[in-house]
């Protein structure tokens, strides 16, 4: 959503010709990403479960995940999560793009 939200704002900006298409398309991804995360957000308190993002250091952001009184913590490389979240990009965009149709 911080991705999306920011390059939003960069195409408000941008001297195009249409910047109407663009946004529209940006706020069907976003709409299509909040619906998801909200059926997450229901699904962890559904089943009494948090997520949480701990410390980052250097190259690594760390993940807490609690359930049931137990606590695990898992370091993952800023890189692999960039990568991961322009895999789930590309899966929105081709939803929307199949949506638009």
């Amino acid at each position: 959503m911080t991705i999306l939200s920011s390059d939003r704002q960069r195409i408000e900006k941008l001297p195009l010709k249409f910047t109407g298409p663009y946004i529209d398309f940006i706020d069907d991804t976003m709409s299509a990403v909040q619906s998801d995360l909200k059926q997450t957000h229901d699904y962890l308190r559904r089943n009494q479960m948090k997520l949480a993002q701990g410390k980052r250091e250097g190259i690594f952001t760390e993940y807490i995940f609690i359930h049931n009184g137990y606590e695990d913590r898992r370091n993952y490389a800023n890189v692999r999560l960039r990568n991961h979240t322009e895999e789930l990009m590309n899966i929105y965009f081709s939803k929307a793009k199949i949506k638009k149709k």
